[in-house]
């Protein structure tokens, strides 16, 4: 039988290697992964946008405030950069900078924006797991 790994949203839940009709109920309604976590513990959260473990002890937040964004900025020594990388944007882009109460990570104008400043996919998780501290 092949080792089969499982996870409820990004928590570990265990592994199985029996056969599938007798799956244990704990795994039922899980999503099976193609690996346990690389840490060899259920600690690593499981990053359901990429299909990794993610190597770090916390898992970046979807979104952060307003708020929390603009002050990290500050923290970082980037928001005058970011402000006129914003000034030279359309419209839309620049109404959603000032007005938004909240930043998504995902979203495609919060990506266009961290290419600009060019930032890599970890350096955007970092930022954003500063920003919910704040």
């Amino acid at each position: 039988m092949t080792q089969r790994y499982f996870v409820d949203g990004t928590r570990y839940l265990g592994s199985y290697d029996g056969p599938d009709e007798t799956l244990p109920a704990a795994f039922s309604g899980a999503t099976e992964i193609p690996s346990p976590p690389s840490s060899g513990y259920g600690d690593q959260p499981w990053d359901n946008v990429n299909d990794v473990w993610f190597d770090r002890p916390e898992f970046p937040p979807a979104s952060v405030t307003a708020r929390q964004f603009k002050l990290q900025l500050v923290a970082a020594g980037l928001i005058d950069s970011v402000d006129a990388w914003i000034f030279t944007q359309d419209r839309a882009t620049q109404v959603a900078y000032e007005y938004s109460g909240s930043f998504v990570r995902n979203e495609p104008m919060m990506q266009a924006g961290f290419a600009a400043m060019g930032f890599s996919p970890e350096q955007i998780d970092d930022f954003f797991l500063a920003a919910s501290k704040l």
